[in-house]
């Protein structure tokens, strides 16, 4: 299956795919100018371009990652056909490597090891079924997450969210954006305000194009500007993704959400997260746990190649923050609802993840 299913106009994006015997990325690093396509047959290649964020969200590597281990065993079949596993194993640590925060990546490379002790044979065919099968799961949790995030928004009103948590992020259909075209379908929802997201602007670029794309309004807002709209009372709800979500319920998403969830607590704005069973960590007590990727100061002190900023400045850039669960009204997964996460509810539902 090269392509998995679009269902409707508002799925109509593939961030990954799998076509030809190799993998197909679409390059996020030129959206919106331009709509080009990278194709993958190599793992360094593809851990690579993980690093480089030609495919972002937590999802969306752990997929690329799964096709990517199909990759590294074609080659170390060829090279060793006898000594297959064994061979693999210095891809897989490189691949794990090329993302550190997103628990996606190490999850989806887990599950596909796991196929190992009882593949004999050329290892390519069933380890691409499974790639296949975890690419379908995140379809369909994304469009479960989407009808029960929908459910919580009474009425039709205004939202916010940060970063990019679409079919770019995903699968396909998008976590917090996929209760946001839920809840448009429905009329919950009349306008979203994207956050342009700093360094890499992915609302600004990302956000706002697939919002677009299925002809929902968008407005495109500083990152600054967040607490200011809503001191205005001009949203109802902060909808957003994740990165990883540690067993007491916190959360690590990109830089800048734990600001709006403290925003949005003082303005009595409801704060939903929204992610799938693959983003949680129930290894890790709490965010203090979670490892958080720093990324090359260039990002801030240069944009498209050009500084903005003075010659040695120093420069700190974490890609992401933790949201204590404290703030968090609603954590959305394909496996039910939690009001107000805490470690006792989490493992109510998700002491048995593996």
């Amino acid at each position: 299956m090269a392509d998995i299913e679009v269902t409707s106009p508002a799925d109509s994006i593939r961030a990954v795919q799998w076509e030809g015997g190799q993998i197909r990325l679409l390059d996020q690093r030129k959206l919106p100018g331009e709509t080009a396509y990278i194709n993958i047959h190599q793992v360094e290649v593809l851990a690579q371009a993980i690093t480089d964020m030609v495919v972002r969200g937590a999802p969306a590597i752990g997929i690329a990652a799964a096709y990517g281990v199909v990759l590294a065993a074609r080659t170390a079949y060829q090279n060793d056909s006898n000594r297959w596993q064994e061979k693999i194993k210095p891809d897989l640590i490189m691949l794990a490597a090329a993302r550190p925060t997103a628990v996606n990546l190490q999850w989806a490379i887990a599950r596909m090891g796991r196929l190992f002790p009882a593949i004999i044979g050329n290892p390519e065919a069933p380890l691409l079924k499974e790639a296949i099968a975890i690419h379908e799961e995140d379809i369909l949790a994304n469009r479960k997450m989407g009808m029960f995030g929908a459910e919580l928004i009474k009425g039709a009103g205004q939202v916010m969210t940060h970063c990019n948590a679409g079919s770019l992020a995903t699968g396909g259909y998008g976590t917090a954006l996929g209760v946001i075209r839920s809840a448009f379908a429905q009329g919950s929802i009349n306008r979203v305000f994207a956050c342009e997201t700093r360094p890499w602007l992915q609302g600004a670029r990302l956000t706002s194009w697939e919002l677009q794309q299925d002809r929902i309004p968008v407005t495109l807002i500083v990152d600054s500007s967040a607490s200011y709209l809503m001191q205005n009372r001009q949203i109802r709800w902060v909808i957003v993704g994740a990165d990883r979500i540690a067993a007491n319920g916190d959360v690590a998403n990109k830089i800048g959400t734990y600001a709006h969830a403290v925003a949005a607590r003082h303005h009595r704005i409801g704060f939903m997260v929204v992610a799938p069973a693959s983003s949680i960590d129930m290894k890790i007590a709490s965010g203090a746990d979670i490892m958080i990727e720093n990324r090359d100061a260039r990002e801030i002190t240069e944009y498209a190649g050009r500084a903005v900023a003075p010659d040695g400045v120093d420069a700190w850039n974490p890609a992401f923050d933790i949201t204590p669960a404290a703030l968090i009204d609603y954590l959305v997964t394909e496996k039910g609802v939690i009001h107000q996460p805490d470690k006792v509810k989490m493992a109510a539902i998700f002491e048995n993840l593996s």
